[in-house]
């Protein structure tokens, strides 16, 4: 039941229904005005130029969504699209690149070299261009350029890859990578100049974060660069990274454009508050009783699970047959010199952990957590569905070893989905009978 309500919860978020609610093109008053939330944003028929770039792992659907709401005739519409697979039929005028998540690849370069020069084009033409940012998670790593022409991309990796186990939070790490990027945290929309700039958000962040969202490209940064040294000294981070990374923080850090230089209009038309929405509907609709607790967002995954686990054992006390249902993420802090053969990702991890501090007197209860974009970590799994059978004396050393995947497989507890096209963070699903 806890893999139908978090399956259930994907389809009722689907970005094709976002767009049919959010956007809109009104005929009235004798003019073709896009209306995005019901605010104006442009009459279609001044326009001589739309430049689009799509980014993130809900980028492809995006665009499909975007270009079959709106006709956009008579216009120049050119666009990058950068998303983890090619779509099967690329429109007409746009440039393809497939990102890497979680590390930056060739294409993410490349991508981001595209989108810069898609926006200083539209920067020459301003009154006469509309540029639209469909914006999703994981445009951290899948659009990256680094401010130094002289850091290479295996150094990117290496940067990337150090601040995912460093356990920070999305937030501060999308912080330190904003004062690292020439893409990131405003950046690129201050390229496009003056042209008119429209952005669309699937939002995988903390609500009121939007500007981590793959690091806030189109948005101006309220951190500083002392904010980002800070998080750099308390995580230890610049002794993990590369040397010629080490060298660029160890430099003056460049600000990143702020609220006083960058005027964006923005409009969020999925996150995590959808999601949570729609699981919380499937499961009253099994019978259960529903309580809501997102208070332990990024917190250290065992913490996270130690205190829901508290949470429904509460419920269920109260209200017998019940569900906790948890949007957000949860941080693992992996150790230097992890094995290669380590396979796994946080929603594995907090399973394996929930499974361990379970037992007979907790029965019955099951615990999922998923990524809703169907990938966790470097597994194939989009997480893990358990019970108090779960573990088993091997439990604890797969745990400790970070190889959450190999052992949740081998005692059939991985929750599969392959690539949903989507992004709202990871969904949690405790159930209690």
């Amino acid at each position: 039941m806890a893999t139908e309500i978090f399956l259930g919860a994907l389809q009722d978020c689907s970005i094709e229904s976002a767009f049919s609610r959010a956007v809109k093109v009104d005929l009235s008053e004798g003019a073709r005005r896009l209306m995005i939330d019901d605010e104006a944003i442009a009459r279609l028929d001044e326009l001589r130029r739309v430049r689009v770039l799509a980014v993130g792992k809900a980028a492809a659907p995006m665009l499909e969504a975007l270009l079959r709401s709106i006709d956009f005739a008579g216009c120049d519409v050119r666009g990058v699209l950068i998303a983890p697979e090619r779509p099967a039929a690329l429109p007409e005028g746009f440039s393809f690149f497939a990102g890497g998540h979680p590390s930056p690849n060739e294409a993410s370069f490349a991508g981001a070299r595209a989108a810069l020069e898609l926006m200083r084009e539209a920067a020459r033409d301003p009154a006469g261009t509309l540029c639209v940012f469909l914006v999703s998670g994981g445009g951290s790593s899948m659009m990256e350029l680094p401010l130094d022409a002289e850091i290479s991309l295996e150094d990117t990796v290496g940067f990337h890859r150090a601040l995912v186990a460093s356990g920070a939070s999305i937030v501060e790490m999308n912080c330190v990578r904003k004062h690292f990027s020439a893409v990131k945290g405003g950046r690129l929309a201050m390229a496009a100049g003056a042209a008119r700039q429209v952005s669309l958000f699937v939002s995988d962040v903390p609500p009121g974060r939007l500007d981590a969202l793959a690091s806030g490209p189109t948005l101006p940064d309220p951190s500083t660069s002392e904010d980002c040294r800070e998080i750099l000294r308390r995580f230890g981070m610049e002794e993990r990274f590369p040397a010629p990374v080490q060298r660029f923080f160890a430099k003056k850090i460049a600000e990143t454009p702020k609220p006083s230089e960058l005027k964006p209009c923005t409009h969020v038309l999925l996150s995590s508050a959808e999601l949570e929405k729609a699981a919380k509907a499937r499961a009253e609709a099994m019978g259960f009783a529903v309580a809501i607790e997102n208070g332990c967002d990024d917190w250290p995954y065992e913490q996270a699970a130690d205190w829901l686990l508290d949470r429904v054992r509460q419920e269920r006390r109260e209200h017998g047959r019940v569900c906790v249902i948890s949007c957000g993420e949860v941080s693992v802090t992996l150790p230097a010199g992890l094995p290669q053969d380590a396979h796994g990702g946080r929603n594995q991890q907090w399973a394996l952990y929930v499974a361990t501090r379970l037992d007979a007197a907790d029965a019955p209860i099951a615990a999922l957590s998923g990524g809703s974009d169907g990938v966790d970590g470097n597994s194939p799994a989009a997480g893990a569905v358990v019970d108090e059978t779960t573990a088993d004396v091997e439990a604890a050393e797969a745990l400790k070893g970070f190889r959450a995947y190999d052992y949740l497989r081998s005692h059939g507890a991985i929750l599969e989905t392959g690539p949903t096209g989507q992004n709202l963070r990871d969904l949690r699903v405790i159930l209690a009978e």
